[in-house]
């Protein structure tokens, strides 16, 4: 069923709305497969890779053999920066490494439109008319949130364009996020419990992603 529940600024009921079903009715061969690698590229591509020891080698520390060979009873010496000595290199340590990986387009297109549908399945999705503030005002928009969303619920925000009022109304909100339909993906859909979608947003996503 595409259709869910549309509602006002001001969280009273305002009818119901059809979504499209080239967004919110995906289907694959192996979906679970699908969104797996999406996500785990998508989480591999936010790593730094900057982890770094010192080896042998980049140490500081004299090179001299510590005392001869043989004759003092101890095992055979090394010098000071050994892996073995207490102070020397680190053996087989992490060293800075490139976690990229290309995410091909349309992989992770249907990725997002299998994240969408899996939302709407759950019945997780509604719709506002509109949503703006003149000026930040958090009060306003928890009390939005109180009558559309389950309570304390991973809520995932999306309207079209940069409003910063808009933003700030909800930064404030700590289970709450806020993003542009422009720059949605599948991770923070599945990361979020419910989300709110402004029709214009709804249309931007269409724009974008239904091709």
């Amino acid at each position: 069923m595409l259709e869910v529940k549309k509602y006002s600024v001001t969280g009273e009921e305002a009818g119901t709305v059809k979504l499209p079903e080239a967004l919110f009715g995906a289907t694959a061969n192996n979906p679970k497969a699908v969104i797996y690698e999406v996500i785990n590229m998508y989480l591999a591509n936010q790593r730094q890779g900057t982890s770094c020891v010192k080896n042998r080698a980049v140490v500081q520390g004299s090179g001299k053999k510590l005392f001869r060979q043989k004759g003092t009873g101890n095992a055979r010496p090394g010098n000071l920066r050994t892996p073995v000595r207490v102070g020397g290199g680190v053996a087989f340590g992490p060293r800075p490494k490139d976690w990229y990986r290309p995410i091909p387009k349309k992989k992770k297109r249907l990725a997002l439109k299998l994240a969408l549908t899996e939302r709407v399945k759950a019945g997780q999705v509604v719709v506002l008319e509109s949503l703006h503030y003149d000026a930040p005002n958090t009060k306003a928009a928890k009390a939005l949130l109180s009558k559309i969303a389950p309570e304390r619920s991973k809520t995932l925000v999306i309207f079209d364009g940069s409003d910063a009022s808009l933003v700030k109304s909800f930064s404030n909100i700590p289970y709450v996020k806020t993003d542009r339909a422009d720059g949605l993906f599948a991770y923070e859909v599945l990361n979020s419990t419910f989300l709110v979608l402004t029709e214009d947003a709804l249309t931007k996503m269409m724009e974008v992603f239904a091709k």
